[in-house]
């Protein structure tokens, strides 16, 4: 029967008719119940077909276990031989906690040696094409969607308009429809990006009716933010498509990456998601400079890593990856979160959720890192970046309620892990260093222990650099000098983003664990320089207290190992300003550092997707008062400034101590010492130091405090001493 159709709106003249599907979220387990579902006798998920790569993934995955297990236990042999054969619960907890951390880097290190091995050697069980030049079903209709909210309109339709122009030059335009899916809540906003998206019709030749490729669609209800989004798309004309490509605003994606997703779905069809490798696009910051370097040097590594060790079970990343639609409107819907507080509500991480749930359903997430034409823009500075990491942060620490699921894949039960881990690891390091400090200093075993996790650290950079040369690929990164530069700088970069890091994440587990409100706003996109103001009240808050207590800790010799953290804490505001100036980056650019093969041959699509000025007149203007992050003006950067702050920090730092703060007479001091080093080392030598006797004060009670009976002897006591001062009669 032929469905009755009303008229439609002008709203509504900018989508393709309903054809309307369902979504159903089923509730889910919980943990304790899962874990229960697990344990009990005879309870059992149904489980799809074993395939070869399921035996070859857990094989491999054991390898994994047994390098991990090595190097931890070295570790941990290594630390037993220090403080002879009685240890006490400091010297355990202190233990326990680097073995924790040293499996962590060691998980690090393994993935990207394994990477390194993938790429000389090549695997043959990734996901390849069976005959490149396959034609494609007229079935195989495929909808490229990008959600947005509040973004930069010149920003969002010239990386779209770049990625519909690759594709239309693959002949495979006919295949594929794109939309606009937005949740701008400003309407001033919301009439630019109409204005924007029929500007991008009449660009690239769609006809002036109903018809056309290119949709754009505004919700009026706007739920689950960028899940809720990509859902309502679903249940709307989900089933007209057998795939559909998730785009991020930011992302650009070539025709022919594009087109070669759709072939690999088609020749595997047990294929529910295939997730591409996206590279950085136009950096301009030295931040985003550095970002971009370290994704194409080491950060190739880990992804080839994670694909040899994850194959069918791997992550999703939420965009720049095709999934099929049937199975994902099928069983990929996702139920909140029962309970309360920031760990409960709406699932925040969906893309992990998603895998993993396509997983459960029988069938495959693959991870191709080896498809080229993908790409996405980095934030402009620290500070974007960490308000980013914000809400990844709750969203992973969420997904650890998932761990026990039924059904689940181990793969991703351990990505969840993995994932929470990952921001709860800042705060164990934090507690390391801590423990360290109570316990004396380091000693010499434990500091062979951090040279071997600097090691571990430093191991993955070496091996990107070396495979770089070993391939031939040094002269696209400007020689292995300036390749080697790069590494250099990029490692100073990161090292003294380190501790600023630590602080951050630790703060947003404590938020995410205590139910503090989160933000949830996308970072601004683009080449924006960050506000001396803006820096010091937002970085300057999070540094103070652990500045403070760390000088004042310094005048002991064994906290004398915190100053490489002290350092760049000191430095945090001119660091965090400078690394986030565009005129930061172009300078870098100038002396041949941090250069990846783009800047030298960059693909068209990325050449398109940077000019803006088709559309930046269609920018509305906005109002409200200024903010201290602004657009980029000439002259708008000082270097006075900075080198101020530098050199008032410099000076800081070399103040002696009884500048900063008063010490305890030196006496005092050593008889303090040496009770705290006995109280934690040698309790034995506790009772041969005597402290110096304090005389006692006795304060006088509150009166709520005095009962009858003392106010009676006070009274009598009075009484006595008028009678003794009477003369006598």
């Amino acid at each position: 029967m032929k469905p009755i159709t009303a008229p439609r709106s002008a709203c509504a003249r900018t989508a393709p008719p309903l054809l309307r599907g369902a979504i159903t979220p089923a509730p889910w387990f919980g943990f304790w119940r899962g874990l229960a579902f697990a344990l009990w006798p005879g309870s059992r998920w149904p489980r799809g077909p074993v395939h070869a790569w399921h035996r070859v993934a857990q094989r491999r995955r054991r390898v994994l276990v047994a390098l991990v297990l090595a190097m931890s236990g070295a570790a941990l042999a290594l630390r037993l031989h220090d403080g002879g054969t009685t240890h006490d619960a400091l010297w355990w907890s202190a233990t326990a906690l680097m073995t924790l951390l040293l499996a962590w880097v060691g998980v690090g290190c393994a993935t990207a040696c394994v990477g390194a091995w993938a790429l000389w050697r090549g695997d043959a069980r990734a996901l390849q094409l069976s005959g490149p030049r396959t034609p494609i079903s007229a079935g195989a209709r495929t909808a490229i969607v990008m959600p947005i909210c509040n973004e930069d309109i010149a920003e969002v339709f010239a990386g779209l308009r770049a990625t519909c122009e690759s594709l239309a030059a693959t002949g495979a335009m006919p295949l594929f429809d794109v939309f606009v899916l937005s949740d701008t809540a400003d309407p001033a906003l919301a009439q630019a990006e109409v204005r924007a998206w029929q500007r991008l019709r009449d660009m690239l030749g769609e006809p002036v009716g109903e018809g056309g490729g290119l949709f754009y669609r505004r919700r009026r209800r706007r739920a689950k933010r960028k899940a809720g989004n990509v859902a309502d798309f679903c249940r709307r004309w989900g089933r007209r498509y057998r795939y559909m490509v998730v785009l991020d605003a930011d992302s650009t994606m070539s025709g022919d990456t594009l087109v070669e997703l759709v072939r690999l779905m088609e020749q595997h069809p047990r294929a529910g998601i295939i997730q591409t490798l996206p590279q950085i696009a136009r950096p301009a910051t030295l931040h985003a400079r550095a970002q971009q370097f370290a994704s194409r040097v080491s950060g190739r590594l880990f992804a080839l890593g994670m694909a040899w060790w994850q194959l069918g079970d791997a992550h999703y990343w939420g965009h720049n990856a095709i999934l099929r639609v049937e199975p994902f409107m099928r069983h990929c819907g996702l139920a909140r979160l029962p309970g309360r507080g920031a760990l409960a509500g709406e699932i925040l991480s969906h893309d992990f959720v998603e895998a993993a749930l396509m997983g459960r359903a029988g069938y495959e997430v693959w991870l191709a890192p080896h498809l080229a034409g993908s790409w996405e823009c980095s934030p402009a500075n620290l500070l974007d970046e960490l308000q980013r990491d914000r809400r990844w942060c709750q969203g992973n620490l969420q997904n650890a309620r998932l761990i026990a699921e039924p059904g689940f894949r181990a793969a991703h039960r351990t990505m969840f892990a993995v994932g929470a881990l990952s921001y709860a690891v800042a705060p164990l390091w934090l507690l390391f260093i801590v423990l360290g400090l109570i316990g004396g200093g380091p000693s010499g075993v434990a500091a062979s222990l951090w040279l071997l996790t600097l090691g571990l650290l430093l191991l993955p950079r070496l091996l990107g650099v070396a495979a770089i040369v070993a391939c031939g690929e040094a002269r696209a990164f400007g020689g292995v000098a300036r390749l080697t530069g790069g590494a250099l700088l990029e490692l100073l970069l990161s090292t003294l983003q380190a501790p600023l890091r630590m602080l951050a994440h630790c703060l947003y587990v404590l938020g995410a664990l205590t139910g503090l409100k989160l933000e949830w706003k996308s970072p601004p996109r683009g080449a924006r320089a960050l506000g001396w103001l803006d820096a010091t009240r937002r970085v300057g808050a999070l540094v103070v207290l652990p500045l403070a207590l760390g000088w004042g800790l310094m005048r002991r010799a064994a906290t004398v190992a915190i100053a490489p953290m002290l350092l760049p804490l000191t430095l945090a505001v001119p660091f965090t300003v400078l690394t986030g100036h565009p005129r930061a980056g172009r300078a870098v650019a100038r002396l041949g550092l941090l250069r990846v093969p783009e800047e030298s041959a960059p693909p068209r699509p990325l050449m398109r997707a940077g000019e803006r000025t088709g559309f930046i007149d269609l920018e509305p203007v906005r109002e409200g008062p200024a903010t201290a992050v602004r657009p980029l003006r000439p002259g708008g950067w000082r270097i006075a400034p900075t080198m101020a702050t530098v050199l008032m920090a410099l000076m800081a730092a070399a103040v002696p101590l009884p500048g900063i703060a008063p010490e305890l007479p030196p006496q005092w001091r050593a008889v303090s010492d040496i009770i705290t080093s006995a109280h934690w080392r040698e309790p034995t030598l506790l009772a041969q130091v005597q402290p110096p006797l304090r005389k006692r004060v006795l304060r006088d009670k509150p009166a709520r405090m005095i009962d009858d009976a003392l106010r009676q002897r006070a009274f009598e006591a009075v009484q006595r001493a008028l009678a003794a001062e009477m003369p006598p009669v």
